[in-house]
């Protein structure tokens, strides 16, 4: 498998984690949706690297 199928995977394994355990698509999320956000940052910035690198 190549970088990016790797980091797509976690990206997804990660917000699906984080709608089981913390709520994160609930009505009342608060702070929890910046979490999503930062999330997002860290993978589109992942993704990058890893397709410069390539």
């Amino acid at each position: 498998m190549n970088q990016v199928t790797i980091l797509v995977i976690v990206y997804i394994l990660g917000l699906l984690s984080a709608a089981v355990f913390l709520d994160l698509w609930g009505s009342e999320t608060g702070p929890k949706a910046l979490l999503g956000l930062f999330w997002t940052a860290i993978f589109l910035i992942a993704l990058f690297y890893a397709e410069r690198k390539k």
